[in-house]
C-alpha cells in the first residue's frame, strides 16, 4: 500500500505519516514535504523515484507523470487496468493528502506582482486531488489537515478498507470544492487584472468554505450556515473573543456595524440595530462616542449591535453598564475593557481586522441569476459639492453635513439622515416616500432637529420635503440634485432660509 503526502500547510502532516507509516503504508513525496517526514525520522520514497525522472523547472513539474497518475486513476476492478500497471511497473496508490499553494493569502498582501501570483498557482496538487477524488472508490483523498486525526485512527485498526464508501465519497467532494474555489479565487484575480469596460468580471463563481453552523437562518423555521472565502479579514474572518454562538441576524448587523465604522476615518462608534445605524457618532473620546451615538435612540438600541473603528478602551466597556446588547464589534479590545465586556455572559465580542483581499463586486441574489455591482465606494470631496441656495453653510454646518451624508449611504432607502455636532439625531429608513423617513427622523429626533442638518440619500421630487424639514428647524440640507423640480426645491429653500448643497451623486441602499 502507498500513501503520496504532498502538501503546502505542513500542520500535522509528520503525525499523519507517522501513522500511516506504522500502519505499513509505504510514504511517497516531493520537495519540502519530503524533508519535513524524513527530519522525523520517516522513510520516505521520493516521488522522482516513482516516476525515474528528476523534479525540474525549481519544482513546478513533479508529479505530472504515468507513474504517479497510473497508480492513483486505476480502478482495481478493470482486469486491463491493473494490467497495464503491472506491465509499466507503476504500484497503486491508496492515499493521496495533498494542499495547495496559498493563491488566495498572496494575492491578499498588498503591492504583489503578476509574477509571484502566477508561481502561486498549484498544477500538479489540483491534479493529484483530481484523480484521486474521481477514484475515491478505491483512494483515500485527504485536502484537509483536520482530516488526518480520525484518518489516522481509522487506518491503524483497519487499514484503509475501515473508511466506509460514504466516508470516502464525502471526502472526494470535500476535494473537489477545495480545487473548485481555488481555481475561482485564480479566475477572478485573472479577471480583476484585466477586467471588461465596465469593470465587472465576465463571469462570476462562487465557492465558499463553510466556516460554521447556526442555529437558523432569520426566523427558526429556515436553516442557516456561515461561508468564508479563503481572503480574510471582514467579519466572516472575525475572532470571537466571548460570548455564545453567533446567529445569523448577529453576523448580518455585525457586519452593518463594521461597515459603517469602516467609512469614518475619524474614531467613530455606532449602534444598529436590524441593518440600520440608529445611532452614530465621531470624536476623538470614544467614550463620548458611545455616549452620544446611544443617546441617539436609546429605545432602539436595546438589544443592538455596536461597532468601533478604534480599539476599545476600559472607560468605554464602563459607559455600556446598564444597557444589553447582542455584539459588540471593534478592530481590538484594551484587556480591561475585554475583562469587563466578557463579564457579560451573553454578549458576543468580535474582533474584526480589515479584508486582506481584495474586494470583488456587491452581489444580490434574484431567481434564476445574480446581480452584480461595483461596492459603494466613491471618493467624495464635499469642497466639491456645489451651494445651490442663497444662504451658505457655517464650516460646522459643513462638517455635519459630510458626516450626515456618509451616514446616509449606510441607511435603507428612501433614507433620511438628522446630525449635529457629527451625531446622528433622527433617522428615517426604508420608506417608499421620502416623506415618510422626513416624519419618521424627526420624530425620533424629537426637539434635536433644531438647528441639525439633513442628507437625503437620492433628490428631493418635491419641495414638501424641505418645507417639513424646515418646519422642524433644520438649518442646511444635502441631497444629490438631479430632479425636473430641482427649481422648485432650491426656491422653497431660500425662501425658508435654508442651505443646500448638491452632490451630484445618489446612494440608494436597497
Amino acid at each position: 500500500m502507498r500513501a503520496i503526502l504532498s502538501v503546502y500547510e505542513k500542520a500535522g502532516i509528520v503525525e499523519f505519516g507517522r501513522a500511516l507509516s506504522e500502519s505499513g503504508l509505504e510514504l511517497v513525496s516531493t520537495g519540502g514535504t519530503r524533508r519535513e517526514l524524513e527530519s522525523a525520522g520517516l522513510a520516505v520514497t521520493s516521488i522522482s523515484d516513482v516516476t525515474g525522472f528528476p523534479e525540474i523547472m525549481d519544482g513546478r513539474l513533479k508529479t505530472l507523470h504515468p507513474g504517479v497518475h497510473g497508480g492513483i486513476l486505476a480502478r482495481r476492478e478493470v482486469v486491463g487496468d491493473m494490467d497495464q500497471l503491472s506491465q509499466h511497473g507503476i504500484g497503486t496508490v491508496d492515499i493521496v493528502a495533498v494542499n495547495l499553494y496559498p493563491f488566495a493569502a498572496t494575492i491578499a498582501r498588498a503591492g504583489v506582482e503578476m509574477s509571484e501570483a502566477l508561481e502561486n498557482i498549484d498544477v500538479g496538487g489540483p491534479t493529484m486531488l483530481r484523480a484521486a477524488a474521481k477514484n475515491f472508490p478505491h483512494v483515500i483523498v485527504a485536502v484537509d489537515p483536520a482530516d488526518y486525526g480520525w484518518l489516522s485512527e481509522r487506518i491503524s485498526k483497519g487499514g484503509s478498507a475501515a473508511v466506509t464508501m460514504a466516508e470516502r465519497r464525502a471526502l472526494a467532494a470535500k476535494a473537489f470544492d477545495h480545487v473548485s474555489g481555488y481555481d475561482s479565487t485564480i479566475a477572478g484575480y485573472l479577471d480583476e487584472v484585466d477586467p471588461g469596460e465596465d469593470g465587472l468580471p465576465s463571469t462570476i463563481s462562487l465557492s465558499m468554505g463553510r466556516a460554521a453552523g447556526l442555529r437558523y437562518g432569520e426566523n427558526p423555521h429556515q436553516a442557516g450556515a456561515l461561508y468564508s472565502d479563503g481572503g480574510g479579514g471582514g467579519v466572516a474572518h472575525a475572532e470571537q473573543l466571548h460570548g455564545k454562538e453567533l446567529s445569523f441576524n448577529n453576523l448580518l448587523d455585525a457586519d452593518a456595524a463594521w461597515r459603517v465604522v469602516s467609512d469614518f476615518g475619524r474614531g467613530t462608534a455606532v449602534v444598529i440595530k436590524h441593518n440600520n445605524p440608529c445611532g452614530l457618532c465621531s470624536a476623538d473620546d470614544q467614550t463620548l462616542a458611545y455616549e452620544n451615538a446611544f443617546g441617539g435612540d436609546p429605545v432602539s438600541a436595546y438589544g443592538g449591535i455596536l461597532g468601533f473603528n478604534r480599539k476599545v478602551t476600559a472607560a468605554t466597556a464602563r459607559a455600556m453598564k446598564g444597557v444589553f446588547y447582542e455584539v459588540v464589534v471593534a478592530p481590538d479590545y484594551e484587556q480591561e475593557a475585554l475583562e469587563i465586556l466578557s463579564s457579560r455572559k451573553n454578549l458576543r465580542i468580535l474582533k474584526v481586522m480589515p479584508e486582506r483581499a481584495a474586494k470583488g463586486p456587491d452581489i444580490k441574489r434574484i431567481t434564476g441569476g445574480l446581480l452584480a455591482q461595483d461596492p459603494d465606494e466613491l471618493d467624495e470631496d464635499p469642497k466639491g459639492w456645489k451651494v445651490v441656495t442663497e444662504n451658505r453653510p457655517t464650516p460646522e454646518q459643513m462638517r455635519d453635513l459630510a458626516f450626515a451624508w456618509t451616514a446616509a449611504k449606510h441607511v435603507k432607502s428612501n433614507a433620511i439622515v438628522l446630525a449635529q455636532d457629527l451625531t446622528l439625531v433622527g433617522m428615517g429608513a426604508g420608506q417608499p416616500n421620502r416623506v415618510n423617513s422626513i416624519h419618521l427622523a424627526i420624530r425620533a429626533a424629537a426637539g434635536r432637529a433644531a438647528g441639525s442638518v439633513l442628507a437625503s440619500d437620492a433628490f428631493f421630487p418635491f419641495a414638501d420635503n424641505v418645507e417639513i424639514a424646515a418646519g422642524s428647524g433644520v438649518a442646511a440640507v444635502v441631497q444629490p440634485g438631479g430632479s425636473i423640480r430641482d427649481e422648485e426645491v432650491i426656491a422653497s429653500a431660500d425662501r425658508l432660509g435654508l442651505a443646500m448643497l448638491f452632490t451630484g451623486a445618489r446612494h440608494f441602499r436597497h
